[in-house]
């Protein structure tokens, strides 16, 4: 897989640049003909924060308190957080702080946030990050969960969105499906690869992707 891979850049700054590994990879609920390694943009501090200033552009002049990351967006979350406080900026808090949580899978497999962070949620602009979203199913349960928690939301980006997921909630993305040549998702029951018997190449996470050996 990894030999066929390709890389595509974000044209307004070449340094924030993602992976695409072509095969035949599952999520928990999907079939998809490519793999968007993101990794490297989460966990690279300097690209980290290259990522954050293009992701904070529409957020310059709106309300945030908190962060929100969701699959290991927490560096990039602080790097936002750390550019919305800057003086060129017109946010305004009650705080002139931002805090940078993300939510726990409890047993049962529901997001939930401890009962000490919830002053961080209830009643407070919240800013959604995710690092990818392809079918939104965990967009939709993280909303879900800042609902439950009376989070306001102050808006949602990633760094890759999928076309017409979650129509009506405007998400804000560095890169979508369009930017990837012959991309395409699949219910695993209409899987074309499966149905032409291709077999599975890796189990994709919000960790990365394992090979199916």
């Amino acid at each position: 897989m990894e030999t066929n891979a390709l890389s595509i850049s974000l044209t307004k700054n070449p340094i924030i640049t993602v992976k695409i590994i072509p095969g035949h990879f599952t999520t928990s609920n999907l079939h998809t003909n490519s793999y968007l390694d993101v990794s490297g943009l989460k966990s690279n501090a300097a690209v980290a924060r290259d990522v954050a200033r293009e992701m904070v552009i529409p957020y310059l002049s709106t309300s945030v308190d908190t962060i929100v990351c969701m699959e290991k967006m927490e560096v990039i979350g602080a790097y936002i957080a750390q550019e919305l406080v800057q003086d060129r900026t017109s946010v305004v808090n009650t705080e002139n702080k931002i805090h940078v949580v993300s939510p726990l899978n409890n047993m049962y497999g529901n997001l939930v946030f401890p009962s000490n962070m919830i002053e961080l949620i209830s009643g407070k602009n919240v800013l959604l990050l995710i690092a990818t979203i392809s079918s939104g199913k965990t967009l939709k349960s993280v909303l879900e969960c800042l609902a439950y928690y009376g989070g306001k939301l102050a808006g949602v980006s990633a760094v890759y969105l999928a076309s017409d997921v979650m129509s009506g909630l405007q998400i804000h993305s560095l890169f979508t499906s369009d930017d990837i040549p012959g991309y395409k998702l699949f219910n695993v029951g209409d899987c074309e690869m499966c149905k032409s018997g291709q077999k599975l190449d890796a189990i994709i996470s919000s960790e990365g992707y394992t090979k199916i050996e």
